[in-house]
């Protein structure tokens, strides 16, 4: 399910966010266009796609979104929009007539929620109205960048707000060249123990919690890969690929951490399927040939022969071959 970023404007600075750097240099006017969704969505039904996420920066910034998402609903794409769930008075009052009664199967919203500690009081408000309105059609999104993270709250606002017993686990990814707050790769084990330890509260509570991408296998032990299928019900995946993602300005990259590698215009491609492909053997094959993953025994792992994990995010190869002499295949140094 590819991406489209509807603006590139924020309502918040969280300190792991993938896409500052990609916004900071955006005009704060850069929004999508009619033409360029209609665009998109031809595009999308000519390669047989069914369904899209809609994003930003925050998508509800937009103020044409709720017509966006009835047009792509009429073009028969299931529409996911990740957002905060802060949004203006008038905003919410027009998302809340036109969208809260559609069914599931057609829309869904990830609300990406911080720990409430470390949010304003104005944006808990407002992303607890958002979940009070729209929770049967919320999964929430939780983004780790420490190990020190805390995810009893998450349990509170699904209980509460009647929410998707699931929850996308996202873990912060280093941008290559830049500077953002995520876990060191050597501290990664850290950070499924920490995980693990909340396997009670998931199973306790039947919430699958859902791994986004870039996580190695690796880190968990062979028990703790036995709760985590339980509590999934068999359901896992160690995976690293292209997400694919549009701007408002038709250009396209293969993902956030690594917007600046490979950014291409959405013109020179015919189909979605050519994008991946592109993507997939100009930018991730080729740097999984100079290094298969984040760790050396990456390397000879079966597990990442047999496709079962990938060797985690691809951003952290990019980020150490910044600081070689440039001795790699050409487009893994290539900075656009």
């Amino acid at each position: 399910m590819p991406n489209i970023l509807l603006t590139q404007k924020c309502v918040r600075s969280c300190p792991y966010c993938f896409a500052q750097k990609h916004m900071d240099e955006s005009p704060p006017e850069d929004m999508m266009t009619w033409e360029n969704l209609i665009y998109i969505a031809d595009l999308l039904e000519t390669s047989g796609e069914k369904g899209v996420s809609l994003l930003g920066g925050e998508p509800f910034l937009h103020p044409y979104i709720v017509d966006f998402v009835l047009y792509l609903l009429e073009r028969n794409l299931h529409v996911n929009i990740f957002t905060s769930g802060i949004m203006s008075d008038k905003m919410f009052r027009e998302a809340r007539k036109f969208l809260s009664n559609i069914e599931p199967d057609r829309l869904s919203f990830v609300c990406n929620v911080n720990n409430p500690e470390i949010s304003p009081s104005s944006e808990l408000e407002r992303t607890r109205r958002f979940l009070k309105e729209f929770g049967r059609l919320t999964n929430l999104g939780f983004n780790i960048y420490k190990n020190d993270f805390e995810m009893d709250f998450l349990f509170q606002y699904i209980n509460e707000f009647g929410l998707k017993r699931h929850i996308r686990i996202g873990l912060a990814h280093p941008i290559p060249g830049e500077k953002n707050v995520f876990i060191k790769k050597e501290n990664l084990p850290q950070f499924a123990e920490r995980f693990i330890s909340y396997a009670p509260m998931f199973e306790r509570f039947r919430v699958d919690p859902g791994f986004d991408c870039g996580i190695p296998l690796c880190l968990f032990s062979d028990e703790q890969l036995g709760k985590l299928y339980k509590i999934n019900k068999g359901n896992l995946k160690f995976g690293c690929g292209p997400a694919i993602d549009i701007g408002p300005d038709m250009m396209v990259w293969s993902c956030f951490p690594l917007s600046r590698y490979q950014k291409k215009s959405l013109y020179e491609f015919d189909s979605l399927q050519d994008i991946l492909q592109f993507y997939h053997e100009n930018l991730h094959s080729k740097v999984r040939i100079e290094a298969s993953g984040i760790f050396e025994k990456c390397d000879t792992c079966v597990h990442r022969e047999d496709g079962i994990c990938t060797g985690g995010c691809l951003a952290h190869n990019l980020t150490h071959f910044m600081n070689e002499a440039p001795i790699r295949f050409r487009e893994v140094y290539i900075d656009e």
